[in-house]
């Protein structure tokens, strides 16, 4: 099955675009060549530009304060795992305990670090972090793969409170949403959401079918249709009947 996601709002949007980025990241730092930690790092610099929002750490904060409080609410329900709702607590507790600790702007310290400004300014370029052009850059990658690792964890450990609080939020927004089997009738389908405020939607497709969901929502009105790609081709509308999977997700 491949899951596609659509996010209803701006917020969320962000919000997928960082654990985007950083789940490539992770990907790139569990590797030992100088090329991937080359790639690592260039990631990074892309998670400064979306995460530049202000607001968004104390966007996060207020998002887990008001999970939070919610959860509470279901202690005394003989119907909650107790336990597994301790646990999501703690983790909450934990997670915002960690991002109030985080001093600063998200990312000032690559901010001020100018060295690794210099590198961020050459990556923007094509084919700019040459060795002719970054020398000190081009000797680093050359260190060993443990003192590569060991400086951009040095450099990300500031970050990572962020996205500790962007995966629990995506982790409580994905749990809220339960999956109802839907048919697309000729590829194409539609819903009415009568202002109903969602900020995700998540669509599950068995791969096996080919069939590419393209989602356009609002408050008012869901639509997905169904387009195959062959080859060279540019999408072609889906001719048959889609079935598949439909959660829609909110707080």
């Amino acid at each position: 099955m491949i899951v596609y996601e659509y996010p209803f709002n701006e917020r969320i949007r962000t919000l997928l675009r960082l654990e985007d980025l950083y789940e490539k990241f992770a990907f790139f730092i569990g590797q030992d060549h100088p090329q991937h930690h080359h790639v690592a790092l260039a990631t990074m610099f892309e998670m400064l530009e979306v995460a530049g929002r202000a607001d968004l750490k104390s966007d996060l904060l207020q998002e887990l304060e008001r999970q939070k409080q919610t959860l509470l609410g279901f202690k005394s329900n003989p119907n909650v795992e107790a336990e597994m709702l301790d646990a999501i607590l703690f983790d909450l507790d934990r997670i915002s305990s960690a991002l109030i600790a985080s001093q600063g702007k998200t990312g000032q310290h690559i901010r001020e670090n100018e060295w690794l400004m210099s590198i961020r300014g050459r990556t923007i370029i094509p084919g700019g972090a040459c060795e002719f052009d970054l020398p000190s850059y081009y000797a680093w990658q050359h260190d060993s793969a443990e003192q590569r690792l060991a400086d951009i964890h040095k450099w990300f450990t500031p970050l990572a409170p962020l996205f500790d609080a962007i995966g629990m939020v995506l982790r409580l927004l994905r749990e809220s949403g339960r999956p109802v089997k839907m048919i697309a009738q000729t590829g194409s389908y539609q819903q009415m959401l009568q202002g109903k405020a969602y900020q995700m939607l998540r669509l599950n497709i068995d791969e096996t079918l080919g069939a590419i969901p393209e989602i356009s929502a609002n408050k008012y009105m869901l639509w997905v249709r169904f387009t195959s790609q062959d080859g060279d081709m540019k999408p072609k509308a889906f001719e048959g009947d889609v079935p598949f999977e439909l959660s829609l997700c909110s707080f």
